[in-house]
């Protein structure tokens, strides 16, 4: 069976998500969470379907960046509009500066987010308490726009003609306008923040009785259950740190986290994987009163370092599919040799990928854009040494050594310094029967200085257990 090449490539492109409600991209998806050790989506999805419209639900989702969580949202959604739930999904990395983000920044967020979304679907709200918010902000940042005539702007109803507002006619709404302007300028954005903050309280207020609470009673008269906000990528926030020495996902999450669960609505919010390794973990469960899920990587390997086959069959099928989506997963398997050179071939791209969905695709991307398939081994081998040389040159000698500790360990503690090992995905988290366990990134695995050091543990570790051996032999002959 030949496949279609400009397809397969396209298909491969570890930047594009799978948007699992669409019937093109379903065809790829391959379900991981038989061998995850959890079903994330089932646990999210239930929360919110057993609860209903009426008892609003804040859940908190993490995991590496790349290791398959927009996909898994993607698919929640899905299922959640098949049971009648109204989904706002949205990146918050489009609207804002993942840098620098305060509390005021994601509810203006998603107000905006809503309000469009009601809009597609002829939901028209009149949140006066809104336009007076954005026209004080419009005044503030010194962009007033008069309309001529009247407009409709997606969320905020009709304005009248000559009323001032911070929405150019050709724009979806005076908040997508105002957050543009704050997210390019960090002038502006401080001088935004400066005028919301204080008013944070009034914001929530004026987001649930003028947005949330009569949407909601329109969607309920539609035969709609509530609406469910998936606020997607703040898991990407960077771990600066505020004037008061948190860092920003602490303050956010943990500092300023009862602020985030006050919308009459349940909340999605993805979180960095950092903050579930935090001494700050008591206090982020205690703020939302729910421990964060947290998608593992794909289980390539066990805790001796053999393969794990239940796993290593999926991401076989994961790569595959995207050359033979229609197939079933035997007949995938039968047409590996048009893709690759052998089954030899394939493996050693998903144990080097370390069960990391996007890298994964990442390689096999890498590997199509030097040739064509059946892609080689050299030139598999290629990709990998550009992969491990790409980050052996990242990591300092301190980096080295708390790597080494927590591949003895397969653990890691409350560090910050472990974190940035997560963080640079020098480290991966796997989930088996017993717990949580950690190993080293495979392509770092195969650094000189990874095998010198592994080497050496290895003789030292012999040489304990021979003397202790010898201890035993001595004691028994007492």
């Amino acid at each position: 069976m030949n496949f279609n090449l400009p397809k397969f490539f396209k298909a491969c492109n570890p930047s594009k998500t799978l948007v699992v409600g669409n019937k093109e991209d379903r065809q790829y998806y391959i379900d991981f969470s038989q061998v995850r050790g959890t079903n994330i989506v089932r646990e999210l999805g239930r929360t919110i379907s057993l609860l209903g419209s009426d008892d609003p639900s804040c859940q908190l989702f993490t995991g590496h960046i790349g290791c398959g969580k927009s996909t898994e949202l993607f698919r929640l959604k899905a299922e959640l509009e098949k049971k009648g739930f109204h989904v706002v999904y949205f990146e918050s990395s489009q609207d804002l500066d993942m840098a620098d983000v305060d509390i005021s920044d994601i509810l203006m967020a998603i107000a905006r987010q809503v309000s469009e979304s009601l809009e597609r679907e002829n939901i028209h709200l009149q949140p006066r308490g809104f336009k007076s918010l954005l026209q004080g902000a419009v005044e503030l940042l010194n962009t007033p726009i008069a309309l001529s005539g009247e407009a409709s702007i997606p969320g905020f109803g009709t304005v009248a003609a000559g009323e001032e507002t911070g929405v150019e006619y050709s724009l979806p709404g005076g908040i997508g306008k105002i957050t543009a302007k704050a997210k390019d300028s960090p002038k502006l954005r401080s001088q935004l923040r400066q005028y919301l903050e204080p008013r944070t309280n009034g914001i929530l207020e004026t987001i649930n009785n003028e947005l949330l609470g009569p949407a909601t009673e329109q969607l309920k008269r539609q035969g709609k259950q509530g609406i469910v906000v998936i606020v997607d990528n703040l898991d990407r926030l960077d771990s600066t740190r505020k004037a008061s020495g948190r860092t920003q996902p602490e303050y956010l999450f943990v500092d300023r986290g009862e602020q985030l669960k006050k919308l009459n609505c349940h909340l999605v919010y993805t979180i960095p994987l950092a903050l579930i390794f935090s001494n700050d973990i008591g206090r982020l469960i205690g703020r939302f009163g729910v421990k964060p899920k947290v998608l593992p990587m794909v289980p390539v390997r066990v805790r001796d370092g053999g393969d794990c086959a239940p796993g290593m069959n999926l991401m076989r099928q994961m790569l595959l599919a995207r050359a033979f989506p229609t197939l079933d997963p035997a007949a995938r398997l039968e047409q590996c040799s048009q893709v690759f050179d052998s089954l030899e071939t394939l493996d050693r791209l998903c144990r080097v990928s370390g069960g990391h969905v996007r890298n994964s695709l990442g390689l096999l991307y890498s590997c199509l854009q030097q040739d064509d398939p059946p892609i080689s081994r050299e030139t598999v081998e290629n990709v990998i040494k550009e992969y491990r040389d790409d980050l052996i040159a990242a990591i300092s000698d301190d980096e080295w050594k708390l790597l080494f500790e927590a591949v003895k360990q397969q653990s890691i503690q409350g560090d910050e310094d472990y974190q940035l090992l997560l963080r640079s995905m020098f480290l991966f988290e796997y989930r088996d029967e017993n717990g949580r366990w950690f190993g080293i990134n495979p392509a770092l695995a195969e650094a000189n200085k990874f095998k010198i050091w592994e080497a050496g543990d290895s003789t030292r570790v012999r040489t304990e257990d021979a003397s202790l051996n010898s201890e035993l032999a001595g004691l028994q002959t007492l």
